[in-house]
């Protein structure tokens, strides 16, 4: 019975993997296969039948590539800068309250994420043009700063709640100002917390839409521009930029792997 629960346990986790990489499989089999045999064929295949570079260079000499990944790392960079900037001190502060009212106001951080994303980017694009940051990466960082510093804060939390205070306390005694301790004692020591903040922060940025296609219309990032693509028929073409856009993601989960630790993930919160 034990054996039987176990293999069913295995079939399910198995079952899962495969359906969260069907979509990327596909990804890959029409941005490497020859067209005649995927979005040129009345049955496409499902299997590889062949190797071609032709659809990326086709993909990249015929639309601006160039322009969108750039925006898309600057932006994706810059908010994870932001984040950990500002998440730092607040989770530090956070942790020094009393456990309940740290509670409170760590799950009000999520209140703006609770809400539809067009419904805080609308009024936050007015207020970007006549502060002159409408149609900036700056403007358009600063405004995914709603999706992803709630969570950094929450990361960072479960970092810094895994140091002992006696080493905060002895920089002090020793002279170290509350920034200087924050940022030369603790981070260093909560770097592996810093690190997967910042990373899920860029990935977090580095496929946002609604804010990059409300903020930034007129210079999109990556994911608008497989948007306009796919909203025209160019299947090929969003299938090169989706390929583009996911290959920076896969590097950086892996790269990430070693940085998810339990105590990162629940602030702290455990009993």
């Amino acid at each position: 019975m034990m054996k039987l629960s176990k293999l069913l346990l295995y079939f399910t986790a198995v079952l899962a993997i495969l359906i969260v990489l069907f979509p990327i499989y596909i990804l890959f089999l029409i941005a490497f296969t020859p067209v005649k045999y995927t979005i040129d064929s009345v049955y496409p295949i499902l299997y590889p039948a062949g190797f071609t570079l032709a659809n990326l260079v086709t993909a990249v000499e015929s639309f601006g590539l160039e322009g969108p990944t750039i925006r898309s790392i600057e932006t994706a960079t810059l908010v994870g800068l932001i984040a950990i900037g500002i998440g730092l001190p607040a989770a530090y502060g956070l942790n020094r309250l009393p456990r309940n009212t740290s509670g409170i106001l760590t799950a009000m951080l999520f209140l703006a994420n609770m809400l539809p994303a067009i419904v805080v980017a609308i009024p936050i694009s007015a207020e970007f043009i006549s502060f002159h940051l409408y149609g900036s990466v700056v403007g358009l960082a600063l405004a995914q700063e709603l999706v992803v510093l709630p969570l950094t804060i929450f990361i960072l939390q479960g970092a810094l709640s895994s140091i002992p205070r006696d080493l905060e306390y002895q920089a002090r005694i020793d002279g170290a100002g509350l920034l200087k301790t924050i940022y030369t004692v603790l981070a260093p020591l909560a770097k592996a917390g810093i690190v997967a903040a910042f990373l899920l922060s860029w990935m977090i940025s580095w496929d946002e839409f609604t804010f990059a296609v409300i903020l930034n219309p007129a210079n999109p990032t990556l994911p608008i521009v497989i948007y306009i693509n796919l909203f025209r028929g160019n299947i090929l073409a969003s299938s090169a930029f989706a390929l583009i856009l996911t290959i920076p993601v896969i590097i950086l989960t892996a790269a990430l792997q070693k940085y998810l630790k339990g105590e990162y993930l629940t602030a702290g919160m455990g009993g």
